[in-house]
């Protein structure tokens, strides 16, 4: 997969999974446009990609994707910096509250919402109308939104998360078909378990002490029943996801789009959505 001297916009790059998305894409010659609502986690991940990767041209915007002028300004940055925009991960987003259906709060399902499905798609609008500006037809260009098995199977005491997922496969499926005209590929990622790590053992004490009678109240419990239900009987991996992404951002997928990947404990499968 070759994305030498592409320029790549990474949303929430200060977490787990944007910032080493940000390594990975910057040891392939990639050029990062990082966007992140904390300033203070995205200068690390500045600091870890030059560290990791000396000479890699990183650009870091903060950025609210809920707010559409603010995602404008820092996409019209990121073409005057690298002149083009080629492909674009749109990863940020927020869990909410781990807490069952009749005790959640409305406030916090909105946030969810708001962040998770019309800040993605204020991010993929603005990219998706400078990748149609630029008018190069011969080119595909590549969007892959990071979507859950949650959306696929509806995850206990997580209604606001699990609502928001499901509406990001249907956005990009959606999508897909309106901007497939323009050379524009619009494709989702749906990572499962991932871990080990502290957000996986964090959501397992989360699911423990939630009240619901989907899960033990012993959080070392909660992880080994989740991960005998994973066909390999693992975890999967932060990397996992990521080369998940790569390909689907990459020209050896130039056929694909309106395409879930669900990566699910070493078993990466294809669902059309």
């Amino acid at each position: 997969m070759n994305f030498q001297d592409k320029t790549i916009i990474i949303t929430g790059a200060g977490g787990n999974f944007g910032r080493d998305g940000c390594i990975y894409f910057a040891k392939q010659g990639a050029k990062i446009a990082a966007f992140e609502v904390n300033a203070e986690t995205l200068e690390e991940t500045a600091k870890l990609v030059k560290e990791q990767v000396p000479g890699a041209k990183i650009l870091c915007q903060p950025c609210n994707v809920t707010d559409a002028a603010n995602v404008k300004a820092a996409v019209d940055a990121v073409v005057a910096e690298f002149k083009t925009i080629d492909m674009c991960w749109n990863n940020a987003g927020y869990q909410g509250h781990i807490t069952p259906t009749l005790q959640y709060d409305p406030v916090d399902f909105a946030r969810v919402m708001n962040i998770n499905v019309t800040g993605m798609f204020i991010v993929l609008q603005a990219v998706a109308k400078k990748m149609e500006a630029q008018g190069k037809r011969d080119t595909t260009y590549s969007i892959v939104n990071t979507a859950s098995v949650a959306g696929l199977h509806g995850t206990p005491a997580m209604v606001a998360y699990s609502s928001s997922k499901a509406a990001v496969l249907a956005m990009t499926v959606s999508c897909s078909k309106d901007l497939a005209p323009y050379g524009i590929r619009v494709n989702a990622i749906s990572p499962a378990l991932i871990g080990p790590g502290f957000m996986w053992d964090r959501q397992n004490e989360l699911h423990a002490s939630s009240g619901s009678p989907y899960y033990s109240r012993d959080p070392e419990t909660v992880a080994k029943n989740k991960v005998n239900d994973v066909p390999m009987k693992r975890l999967g991996t932060i990397q996992e996801v990521i080369q998940s992404v790569a390909f689907l951002l990459s020209d050896q997928s130039s056929y694909t789009t309106g395409t879930n990947l669900v990566v699910d404990g070493g078993v990466i499968s294809g669902l059309k959505c």
